[in-house]
């Protein structure tokens, strides 16, 4: 991965529960997981360019041969020129993936009132950040804290695969910055995998875990500081990963008509449990260099709900049914929590 790892979401194959096929000549690992007798990959295979389509084939007798059907889920340009004339493949757009030079970060704030008036509000309340090793930061219990109060508010249970949010007991190569108040407390951190192979070195933002105690402004400081560090040490590409159905290219997808009529609906009516629209107005608002593709592509010639299915399921790590029924019941009693302490209130 540290020699051959180009896609953004490249680091995640050593994510918990992957499950890890090499090519015969050692020199190209593909991480997937398995759901519906459909292999779900992460990405694109981590390999050497020139051989991409040779280990990709490869990949492909062997899942034939065990009657397993494939879907690259997050694959981005690379692998897409793969694929682009075959028939029996197909690709659908997901979204796509905001990018900068860390280089130009600098005159992107110095150019932007809103992003400026957003770091000094997290200044003026006494927040400061600095990276922290791996190592520290595993055995770090306030950052176990502060995610622990990130997932409490999310809409959905904990998403696995690409988004896996348990990172900390396995930070690896990951690089660590964390936010801090005056007092010494911890209130945010980010988290960055590597994407060594891009051209001159780049990186994922992974994560950013924001505490309750978290003033405004302080994903923007992380961010702020993890891309002037970058910066500083040369590196040439960061990107925020993909955000969904982002309408940046998504209008002109050749996308098949129920999948463009299920993903609008899900990005006009799913906002309780994920924001689609409020990620990707955050990650414009920092001003991206680039917006690039990213696709799922299938070793079949229609993209099918059959693939859909897999998709989610290895993101749930369990029936999407029985997810879907998990967040409603969250749903339900949040907002039971919000009657009782307003009833409460009335009284008092």
């Amino acid at each position: 991965m540290l020699a051959y790892g180009w896609n953004a979401t490249a680091y995640q194959i050593v994510n918990p529960g992957m499950s890890l096929w090499f090519s015969t000549r050692g020199d190209a690992v593909i991480g997937y997981v398995e759901r519906r007798l459909t292999r779900v990959v992460a990405g694109a295979p981590v390999c050497p360019l020139e051989r991409l389509a040779e280990v990709v084939e490869e990949f492909e007798h062997e899942c034939v041969a065990r009657r397993r059907r494939i879907c690259y889920f997050g694959a981005e340009a690379r692998l897409e020129a793969v694929f682009r004339h075959r028939v029996d493949h197909a690709r659908v757009l997901l979204g796509s993936q905001p990018s900068w030079n860390p280089a130009h970060w600098a005159s992107i704030v110095a150019s932007k009132a809103s992003l400026r008036a957003q770091l000094n509000r997290a200044r003026n309340k006494g927040v400061t950040v600095g990276p922290v090793s791996c190592d520290d930061a595993t055995r770090d219990p306030s950052l176990r804290r502060v995610l622990d109060e990130w997932l409490a508010t999310r809409g959905l249970p904990p998403m696995h695969f690409l988004v896996e949010p348990e990172t900390l007991t396995r930070l690896l190569d990951r690089r660590v910055f964390v936010a801090r108040r005056q007092t010494g407390d911890t209130v945010a951190f980010l988290v960055a995998s590597p994407a060594p192979a891009r051209d001159g070195g780049g990186w994922l933002i992974e994560q950013f875990v924001r505490g309750a105690r978290a003033p405004n402004g302080t994903v923007e400081l992380l961010l702020d500081a993890a891309m002037r560090a970058l910066a500083a040490e040369g590196y040439e590409y960061v990107t925020l990963g993909l955000a969904p159905l982002a309408e940046h290219g998504l209008r002109e997808a050749a996308n098949p008509f129920w999948l463009r009529v299920l993903l609008q609906w899900v990005r006009a009516h799913g906002r309780r449990f994920y924001n689609f629209e409020g990620l990707e107005r955050f990650k414009a608002k920092f001003q991206p260099e680039e917006w690039e593709p990213v696709y799922a592509i299938v070793s079949e010639p229609r993209f099918s709900p059959r693939a859909l299915y897999a998709i989610a399921a290895a993101f749930s790590d369990r029936s999407p049914a029985s997810t879907v029924a998990r967040a409603i019941w969250r749903a339900v009693r949040t907002e039971l929590g919000w009657l009782r302490r307003r009833i409460e209130f009335k009284r008092a």
